[in-house]
């Protein structure tokens, strides 16, 4: 049986859930998300708590379960409170700055690195070395921070890059510290 699965979701004030055919869409202050259900798997709005279900016991329904409870989960918490992930740069001379829609990055290469923000990802840059990139859809918020830490990822001899606030890097000795 799916743990996960099995608890319901509360949906706390000024969340919409709108249940149609194989599709429920979650509208809230933040923005409007929307996820298709899979066949065998049911979902029904039991006053202010969302629960899913399945057919049956099959493995692949066993999976989808949990899996589309949690994606709804974070349809539900994105459109009321959003999400966050914090970004560090390390590194002297690495800096970062926000020019209109645009990330500029100086990471040390010849030429200063641009990311273009997805319009509904909100980037904001504090100190020239802290990145926070927030927004209602987890999935995309997870993808946006790792597509700029990918731009320099963090080095293990001088720790220099882009990492996640808290992340730890394993250092390495040089070749002279023996």
């Amino acid at each position: 049986m799916s743990r996960v699965g099995e608890s319901p979701i509360t949906v706390p004030q000024g969340v919409q859930v709108t249940l149609e055919n194989s599709r429920v869409q979650v509208q809230g202050p933040k923005g409007t998300l929307a996820q298709d259900l899979p066949t065998g798997i049911t979902c029904s709005l039991e006053g202010d708590q969302l629960v899913v279900r399945r057919q049956n016991d099959t493995k692949s329904q066993k999976s989808l379960h949990g899996l589309l409870r949690s994606l709804l989960a974070n349809a539900v918490r994105g459109t009321s409170t959003g999400f966050a992930k914090e970004l560090q740069i390390e590194g002297i001379g690495y800096r970062a700055e926000l020019k209109g829609s645009d990330l500029t990055l100086s990471l040390g290469y010849s030429h200063p690195v641009i990311y273009a923000v997805p319009k509904n990802i909100a980037l904001s840059v504090e100190k020239q070395t802290r990145i926070s990139v927030s927004g209602y859809d987890k999935q995309q918020v997870g993808q946006v921070a790792a597509e700029i830490r990918a731009l320099r990822p963090p080095e293990p001899y001088k720790g220099k890059g882009i990492r996640y606030v808290g992340e730890w890097v394993r250092r390495k000795v040089g070749k002279t510290g023996a």
